[in-house]
């Protein structure tokens, strides 16, 4: 359900968008300005924004990230006010709602601000047997631990076992622990006082408090500090949390699914994860296979892809070519579903006439990778030369060459970068901060991407 939060008077067109959202299952909560609705976003959480143009939206945006509430802001107006519409892409709004509203468009929008909304896309028995558990456990209130490469689609297959819960009527809260460093993530998780630290300005829950009654799912806890893993361990034990510079414990009902690209229990083996709380989210455990390994999911997924993109850029639908259906098959998708993704959405970018061509599906064949110490340099003659390049150049230099490519090569993916660079998330984080600042270009996420208009690539 998608928690939706309306800046402005529900009198007239405004009214009515608002009716629209209600009735397509929206969660929603209204202010009468920029003040309260900030305050609300503080205490209560959305998936989703619509702001009246009458009101300040570039404040409200710069007010939200100075206090990193991660919301999309979708400014509303008159259909004739274009002057409005550029001023408040330009204040940072993710997009323009012309009143009075479309109502596909507003189901369009609160979809994609909740998440994928459909089922997990497939047809191979391998997935099936996943999405069969799945169910099978989703109306228990057990902890679910998520396995699988980058790229498998761990946070659609944790919607889905929300969609099937008890809980169904409750919010789904996702946060990557991946992304934030340790000090912010504490008070992501479990939110703070006014005043608790520097850039306190007002109190705010966090995200445990945000699932209340619902789901919350932790996505790349392998990444997590051990001093948090504690933390986390004891909300699941007293099932309450502490505010950072809070007088007291906080009660809390979530349930808790958990997601990771690595071996927990290697992890634990090596020291750097809890034994304690491996056991506690390893209730239940469910692995997606790897694109690869579930060859009869390629296409129906590149299909639903294809349909997407083809509706959000405004395109009519197209098939495949057999010559695309036979290299999209041929593929080895280090990247998974994430990489067919991306690589989909470019060929209905970049295809001429009636259908997607081989000449629109552009692969990343990723190069050899070997030792230098299993084969000499002299048996291979252009690896040697490419050595050679490499001597008079700064170690510095080189190091940010090889972060930034492998980046590119994973389409933006931090997680799966580091994973091939051998270097935890945060030090490849604090890499590209660095070579940010100095200016240089870093590669986004496709998530990130802004290539595909509202909806889609704007929202997710």
């Amino acid at each position: 359900m998608t928690r939706l939060l309306i800046i402005g008077s529900l009198e007239a067109e405004l009214g009515q968008a608002a009716r629209i959202a209600v009735s397509r299952g929206a969660r929603l909560r209204q202010a009468d300005g920029v003040t309260s609705g900030i305050a609300m976003a503080r205490g209560e959480g959305f998936d989703l924004i619509l702001c009246d143009v009458l009101h300040d939206v570039a404040w409200l945006v710069s007010c939200l990230e100075a206090e990193r509430i991660a919301c999309p802001v979708v400014a509303c107006g008159r259909n004739a006010d274009a002057a409005a519409a550029v001023r408040a892409i330009q204040a940072g709004a993710k997009e323009f709602l012309p009143l009075p509203p479309d109502a596909e468009l507003i189901a369009a929008m609160l979809q994609a601000a909740a998440g994928e909304a459909d089922a997990p896309v497939h047809r191979d028995p391998a997935m099936a047997a996943v999405l069969k558990r799945a169910e099978g456990v989703a109306r228990a209130e057990a902890s679910v631990l998520i396995t699988g490469e980058s790229g498998t689609g761990k946070e659609v297959l944790a919607r889905h076992i929300h969609r099937h819960s008890r809980r169904a009527d409750g919010p789904f809260v996702a946060l990557n622990c991946a992304a934030l460093p340790e000090a912010l993530l504490e008070s992501e998780l479990f939110g703070h006082e006014k005043g608790a630290f520097s850039g306190a300005v007002a109190a705010r829950r966090g995200k445990f408090e945000q699932a209340d009654g619902g789901t919350l799912l932790l996505d790349e806890i392998g990444e997590m500090d051990p001093r948090l893993q504690a933390k986390i361990l004891r909300a699941l034990q007293e099932r309450e949390i502490d505010r950072l510079g809070g007088a007291g414990p906080v009660k809390v009902d979530v349930r808790i699914l958990a997601a990771t690209n690595r071996d927990l229990a290697a992890e634990v083996a090596a020291g750097r994860f809890r034994e304690d709380l491996f056991f506690r989210l390893n209730v239940v455990a469910l692995r997606i296979p790897a694109l690869r390994d579930r060859p009869d999911d390629i296409l129906p997924i590149a299909e639903h892809f294809a349909r997407r993109y083809a509706e959000a850029n405004g395109m009519p639908p197209r098939r495949f070519a057999p010559a695309a259906r036979a290299a999209l098959l041929g593929h080895a998708w280090p990247g998974n579903v994430r990489e067919l993704e991306n690589t989909v959405h470019r060929a209905v970018l970049l295809a001429e006439g009636d259908e997607i061509g081989a000449e629109a599906v552009e692969l990343h064949v990723p190069a050899l990778r070997l030792s230098s110490a299993a084969v000499p340099a002299e048996a291979h003659p252009a690896r040697a030369v490419g050595v050679a390049a490499l001597v008079g150049r700064r170690m510095e230099d080189v190091e940010r060459d090889l972060i930034l490519e492998t980046l590119t090569h994973c389409l933006g993916n931090r997680t799966r970068a580091a994973e091939i660079l051998g270097i935890s998330i945060r030090t490849l984080r604090n890499k590209l901060h660095e070579y940010r600042a100095a200016g240089a270009p870093v590669p986004l996420a496709p998530g990130q991407m802004p290539v595909a208009p509202f909806p889609y690539a704007q929202l997710g």
